[in-house]
């Protein structure tokens, strides 16, 4: 499905899981999508990958910039890994930049560990979603029900538990993003 009217942002930090990022990444544009990698700084971010540090990735758009720009976006991706969303969930510009997603109706999307910053922008009241099961507890506290599957979406939500899920996680994203604005997504 082409996405070539579409602009979408990646929001990670140092410690991103490296396939969550580069696979969604490369599928996106390979539809067609602009994607752009934000980070809190314009300065490459390092990906993990097997137990150990990944791969350097450039960073398109420093945070402060893209929430500046938040408009021009119709789409959010949010990688996991360990590291990259507990740092993002303390930034206030990413959770900002975040939740402005959903005050829009405009895709989100999460795999693995990504949902943390959802709990920060108070967007779960109510969802349904998934995740790397060691956050369930902490999404249903934040008001959502979980379930163990390898992609829920949700009005334009995606989430999914691990990169093994990625292949579902793309084609669901995809989909949301080809969509556009989802009237169940908006968040007061």
């Amino acid at each position: 499905m082409p996405l070539t009217d579409r602009t979408v942002a990646i929001l990670a930090t140092d410690g991103f899981e490296q396939s969550e990022l580069v696979e969604p990444l490369k599928a996106l544009r390979a539809a067609g999508a602009t994607v752009h990698v934000v980070g809190p700084k314009k300065k490459p971010i390092r990906g993990w990958k097997d137990k150990d540090w990944g791969d350097e990735i450039p960073v398109d758009l420093a945070l402060d910039a893209a929430l500046k720009n938040v408009d021009e976006y119709d789409a959010l991706v949010l990688p996991g890994g360990v590291m990259n969303p507990d740092q993002l969930r303390m930034n206030e510009d990413a959770v900002r930049f975040t939740r402005a997603f959903f005050e829009a109706g405009k895709p989100v999307a999460a795999i693995c560990h990504g949902p943390q910053i959802l709990i920060d922008c108070d967007v779960l009241q109510g969802r349904h979603v998934t995740s790397y099961p060691s956050i369930k507890a902490d999404l249903m506290n934040a008001g959502a029900t979980w379930t163990d599957e390898e992609v829920v979406v949700d009005q334009g939500l995606v989430t999914s538990r691990t990169p093994k899920d990625l292949p579902a996680f793309i084609a669901k994203t995809k989909e949301e993003i080809a969509e556009g604005v989802h009237q169940g997504q908006k968040t007061r």
